[in-house]
């Protein structure tokens, strides 16, 4: 028997702070539900975490006649069952029992069109909630070309809730499913009773589970009128080599060579805009503004230590781009895959993936996202590594370290890209093994994970993506780094001196022989002596005994100590000690990496030469220098002493593989 969902007149609900009402989006993973979000909110959406949790909260707000409407995106979940804090927060979001996240006035149930059957699991126990629930229907466009087809009348009326068809990619019934919201505001979409076909089939004697699973079988066989193989022979041969345990590595390693060759390439055009525009705004700004402090700190502190951030955002933009069609077309998923044995083996768990992933943007998220890992030596293990995973900040050292080395050579700079990054998963899976077999012994858990289809991405999804990593780090560049390129430009400025006798007396001569080549030479030294004098160079020679063995001198010393608030600081630091504007050549007088390349020590010997500009690749790749990592891993394991840990073997491992770098490259070379 099935039921017919009439417009039955339902009450008002109460509204939300954030919009007029609250409408979740619940689906299991890999369903569409990212893609379906994405469509629906446009560009209007926040990342947060729920209420005393760190698992992510979406939300975006959707118009709907005249109606502001809070779509609220929930976890990837099969089950609302109290297995995983996915479950639990998705379930309690959408009974209302979380403070401060208002009750939903409906659900939006995603479900796979070419896997109908295994999504009706979690849609049977949403149906069962007595609440207001759509069901979209996503991927229609690969259930056609599957053979698959779906009677959406028929499943209607076998659910007792609307059905609509929806495609992520191509936008097909995304007005359809907005207009749902209306129906849902102004009360015509009631409450479904749950299907005496359930009913009938969870009152039975047997397992509930299996109970729900043969419900599903049984809408499935009423409501699919033709079926097709979603895993066709091509999926398969494709499969048999993205997931072979050699062939799968070696074609992931593949992909994010040319990923990286392909950012190279691309991005110099606009990062040349870029450096281009910078370059004419400190002229300008530096023609107009007396000669004084002032025009040093809106021009050197402000301008050149900003723009010697924003110069690499066209590399991040491109990386994050291609990463989320990737992820879109379903191949990260087999690279998880092919992973998960390779971790197991080195002690790092499957789900671990997940968190991996995240921490190659930002290991703060990834850190958060490790409570995914149910068993707890697992998570603490995953925490411990995370950071010497290749995050969004490190690209602009990457990418500096590389241009010195093959700014012209986009295969070279590929492969040292290539290089920076798998050193850190290396790592990463060493340091791994040493806790495993250490202080962290123990088994670990296998992966169960589900291969979603091939298909084509969405080009619009992508471009929000990287829209948002975009701004968050345009974001950072006009706060933190502004102010800490502020602090570094009054440190390395003040206190001043009086230059010595001999520059002055060069200074002199120079002039008087009208020696462009000498005044230059005269200016360079005055600089420089003025720098060391300063707090920041100070400091910087303070530690310089440390470093020196490294193949790092004073100034570099002030970068290492500043990037401790964020990595790619080093990059404005530089900017500033260094004197971009003064030491750069004649064609492009702004350039940092022309400004490092003709830079030199006291003995007149080049400072950043092949073997020191692998030494701080290796250095960065391999070190903590992250403040705000530390607290997160602090709040995550309840105690100082894992962070303090955390600190202390990335910066020994980080030294030491700096040092062998250095002292071996620095004698062959």
């Amino acid at each position: 028997m099935t039921r017919v969902s009439l417009p039955v007149q339902a009450p008002r609900l109460a509204r939300t702070s954030a919009a007029e009402w609250t409408v979740a989006l619940a689906g299991n993973p890999n369903a569409g539900k990212t893609a379906i979000f994405n469509a629906l909110t446009g560009l209007r959406a926040k990342t947060s975490n729920f209420p005393g949790t760190t698992i992510e909260l979406r939300t975006g707000l959707v118009k709907t006649d005249g109606h502001q409407v809070e779509l609220m995106d929930l976890p990837g979940l099969y089950a609302l069952a109290d297995c995983t804090d996915e479950e639990r927060i998705a379930r309690d979001a959408i009974m209302g029992a979380i403070p401060g996240v208002a009750k939903p006035a409906a659900v939006i149930v995603v479900v796979d069109a070419t896997n109908l059957e295994r999504n009706l699991y979690l849609a049977s126990q949403l149906l069962e909630l007595n609440i207001p629930v759509v069901l979209a229907l996503t991927m229609m466009d690969l259930a056609r070309n599957h053979a698959i087809k779906i009677d959406t009348n028929a499943l209607s009326l076998e659910l007792g809730c609307p059905v609509v068809p929806v495609s992520g990619r191509t936008g097909e019934g995304i007005e359809a499913l907005r207009r749902e919201f209306g129906r849902i505001i102004t009360g015509h979409v009631a409450a479904p009773a749950t299907p005496e076909s359930l009913l009938d089939a969870c009152n039975c004697d047997g397992c509930p589970f299996q109970a729900r699973f043969d419900w599903a079988d049984g809408v499935g066989e009423r409501c699919v009128k033709s079926h097709g193989h979603v895993r066709g022979r091509t999926t398969e041969a494709i499969d048999c080599v993205l997931t072979h345990p050699v062939g799968g590595v070696i074609s992931f390693g593949a992909v994010m060579f040319v990923v990286f060759v392909m950012i190279f390439t691309i991005a110099g055009y606009p990062m040349d805009w870029i450096d281009g525009l910078f370059g004419a705004a400190g002229s300008l700004v530096g023609n107009v503004l007396p000669e004084g402090d002032l025009n040093s700190l809106i021009v050197d502190g402000v301008i050149g230590g900003v723009g010697g951030v924003l110069v690499f955002l066209p590399q991040i933009c491109i990386l994050f781009f291609f990463l989320a069609l990737l992820e879109d077309t379903g191949y990260l998923a087999r690279a998880a895959f092919v992973m998960d044995r390779l971790m197991r083996r080195v002690g790092l768990p499957g789900k671990a993936f997940v968190p991996m992933l995240s921490a190659h943007a930002c290991a703060i998220p990834g850190i958060m996202a490790a409570r995914v890992i149910e068993d707890k030596r697992d998570r603490l293990i995953t925490i411990l590594v995370l950071p010497l995973l290749t995050c969004s900040a490190r690209i602009p050292v990457y990418a500096m370290v590389v241009a010195l080395l093959f700014g012209d050579q986009p295969i070279m700079a590929g492969l040292l890209f290539t290089f920076a990054y798998s050193l850190g998963i290396f790592a990463a899976l060493v340091m791994a093994f040493a806790f495993k077999r250490t202080i962290l012994p123990g088994e670990t858990r296998p992966l169960v994970m589900e291969l979603p289809g091939y298909k084509l991405p969405s080009l619009r999804a992508a471009l929000m993506l990287t829209y948002e990593r975009g701004r968050i780090f345009v974001k950072k560049a006009g706060t933190t780094i502004l102010m800490i390129s502020v602090i570094l430009w009054a440190a390395s400025t003040y206190p001043r001196t009086d230059p010595l006798a001999q520059i002055v007396q060069m200074q002199q001569r120079a002039e008087s022989l009208g020696d462009e080549q000498l005044i230059n030479e005269a200016a360079r030294l005055e600089s420089r002596y003025a720098l060391s004098q300063s707090a920041a160079g100070r400091l910087g020679k303070f530690i310089e005994p440390v470093i020196e063995p490294l193949g790092f001198d004073w100034q570099i010393g002030v970068g290492v100590i500043s990037s401790f608030a964020a990595r790619e600081v080093i990059v404005s630091t530089l900017a500033i000690v260094y004197g971009v504007s003064e030491n750069a050549v004649e064609d492009n007088p702004d350039s940092l990496i022309d400004a490092l390349r003709s830079s030199k020590r006291s003995d007149g010997t080049p400072v950043f030469t092949a073997a020191t500009d692998v030494s701080l690749l290796i250095f960065y790749v391999l070190a903590m220098q992250c403040l705000p990592t530390q607290v997160i891993t602090r709040r995550e394991t309840g105690t100082w002493k894992w962070a303090l840990f955390q600190l202390g073997y990335m910066t020994v491992l980080a030294y030491g593989s700096a040092l062998i770098a250095y002292q071996i490259l620095s004698r062959i070379l």
